[in-house]
């Protein structure tokens, strides 16, 4: 596999963006092998994301951010991150008591469908720990209170072993629990969530019986950045399923279950792939 750097940016749209950080990259001998970029009209905001080979690459990989920043940060007021191919995203994997989720995940990961590193696996539950042992990960479990009086405990232990474990995102794998503040500041637009409806309609508890009361005609499921209003960060993938007025609330969940896991992994990969950027509450997802 050739070695690549991967480049995210955005900033207010004007003149040369792509010119300079093209001729950057040619200029110091990179092979461009993926480029798209998009202009927001409403915002006057432009978003590029560029991929290189780093085989003959004159700039050292741990200088590029620092070169960028120079040449071109203040003067296109730029955000930007650089990722690199060979260095794999470490994914904790948060939760509860379902297991629909975390097995697919698990065995895309296996199946070499998700570059990632799972160092571990974390719930509130002891139930989902034969699963982590089926595929040889760490399980860790911190109860939490029904009062919440050890919150506070559980996430300062919970910080500790993702940080102990060098952990680059969070993926809440059906996760019944609200994470704080704290940890959303330390890790933001790296938590991803996955909601069983298609929001922003049927926020918060049982959704599928909101919508069985509801007579909605679809249902769906969403996956997301967590942020902290509930159900409301940036959205990252979405899909629906048809049903009709034959269906129960106990249906819908089964429905919804497929949808869910397919919803969650798309979501998961993307974020792996290095093609989702943030801006306000929008994500935006390139090809």
């Amino acid at each position: 596999m050739q070695q690549t750097a991967i480049l995210l940016l955005h900033c207010p749209d004007q003149l040369g963006i792509i010119t300079d950080i093209t001729k950057f990259i040619t200029d110091n001998h990179g092979n461009i092998v993926y480029l798209d970029q998009y202009v927001d009209k409403v915002d006057g905001r432009f978003f590029m994301r560029v991929e290189w080979e780093l085989a003959e690459f004159s700039i050292p990989s741990e200088k590029i951010e620092e070169y960028i920043e120079t040449l071109y940060g203040s003067r296109y007021e730029m955000e930007f991150d650089i990722y690199f191919n060979y260095v794999k995203p470490r994914m904790a994997l948060f939760v509860s008591k379902m297991s629909h989720c975390l097995y697919d995940l698990l065995a895309r990961y296996k199946a070499g469908e998700l570059d990632v590193e799972i160092p571990c696996i974390v719930s509130n539950h002891e139930d989902l720990r034969y699963v982590a042992d089926q595929f040889g990960i760490p399980y860790y479990v911190w109860s939490i209170k029904k009062d919440w009086s050890n919150k506070q405990e559980v996430e300062k232990a919970e910080m500790e072993l993702l940080k102990k474990e060098r952990i680059s995102f969070i993926v809440l794998a059906r996760y019944m629990q609200i994470i704080s503040e704290d940890m959303i500041k330390r890790y933001p637009h790296k938590i991803i969530n996955i909601h069983h409806s298609f929001l922003p309609a049927f926020i918060g508890a049982k959704p599928y019986h909101q919508a069985y009361q509801r007579g909605v005609k679809i249902i769906g499921a969403t996956s997301h950045y967590v942020t902290s209003e509930l159900d409301a960060g940036p959205i990252i993938e979405q899909d629906v399923v048809r049903i009709t007025h034959k269906d129960t609330p106990e249906t819908l969940v089964l429905k919804g279950k497929d949808l869910e896991k397919i919803v969650l992994s798309r979501a998961v990969k993307k974020h792996i792939e290095r093609k989702i950027l943030t801006y306000h509450n929008k994500t935006i997802i390139f090809s």
